[in-house]
């Protein structure tokens, strides 16, 4: 894969003010192609503390990368604004050749600006408050559902286009805590196959990443860090950057994935090591 081998697609990323999200966008303008950013505020990240908001964050791609790159911002778990925000790229751009699902995160009703950087009290399956249940399936799971039903029908029929749902490592394992995220995502994952059997006969591809830790602001707020783990290489038994999250997105929607649909990819250094 040369540099510029994503040169003339449209790529929309949401959830790509900061972390993970940012990073995908950011190597996808890097491979040529011409980016949205999204974040459900045009001030986002600014609540977190977590980065630039997103008119700057635009800029600075277009700069360094030479690609066109706009930025829209609404909640996605209506599905009005996920329509309306397909719309605003289609007329700047024409199409969407890209469609990254990334939003989302185990983030309670109160958002990214609460305690924990948004993790819900009673954090399980039983005691969390039914506002947080709703608020972590809504920007899970709908925000998913609901931009693919925007873009995608146009990917149909022009018989091309590219999704990479978000999932995480979460959803592929039984847990005690986060389990509405873990819930959230399993279901992701299990959309991305559902996507990817009516897609085939179109041509169509939509595949899913499952990040294991990664050290994002956002993961470094959330909970305490073990610095034994925040290393850049020499084990597998670490934590994630988002630029190797980047990395599994970028290859998921180059023709070195021309025969790849349907499949939960874990980037998690082999933490998880049995069938997704």
């Amino acid at each position: 894969m040369t540099d510029a081998h994503l040169e003339g697609k449209v790529a929309w990323v949401t959830g790509s003010s900061r972390g993970i999200g940012l990073e995908i966008a950011a190597r996808l303008a890097a491979c040529g192609a011409q980016v949205v950013l999204h974040g459900s505020s045009a001030a986002s990240p600014q609540p977190a503390g977590a980065g630039e908001p997103l008119p700057a964050a635009a800029d600075r791609l277009r700069a360094a990368h030479g690609v066109d790159a706009m930025h829209v911002h609404g909640d996605l778990s209506r599905p009005a604004v996920a329509q309306a925000l397909a719309e605003q790229i289609r007329e700047r751009f024409g199409r969407i050749d890209i469609l990254v699902n990334n939003a989302g995160g185990d983030i309670g009703a109160g958002g990214v600006a609460a305690p924990k950087a948004g993790k819900p009290e009673g954090n399980d399956a039983l005691f969390i408050a039914d506002e947080d249940l709703r608020a972590v399936l809504d920007r899970n799971l709908m925000t998913c559902i609901f931009a693919c039903r925007a873009v995608v029908p146009e990917m149909i029929a022009r018989r091309r286009g590219w999704v990479v749902n978000v999932g995480s490592i979460a959803g592929l394992v039984g847990t005690a805590e986060s389990a509405i995220y873990a819930t959230a995502k399993a279901a992701v994952h299990e959309y991305t196959r559902c996507l990817a059997a009516m897609l085939r006969p179109h041509g169509v591809y939509a595949n899913a990443v499952a990040p294991g830790n990664t050290l994002t602001e956002r993961f470094k707020a959330s909970r305490t860090i073990d610095q034994d783990k925040a290393v850049a290489g020499g084990s597998l038994e670490r934590y994630g950057w988002p630029r190797e999250i980047a990395r599994a997105v970028e290859f998921l929607v180059s023709d070195a994935a021309s025969y790849v649909s349907g499949q939960i990819l874990r980037v998690d250094g082999g933490q998880q090591l049995w069938p997704a």
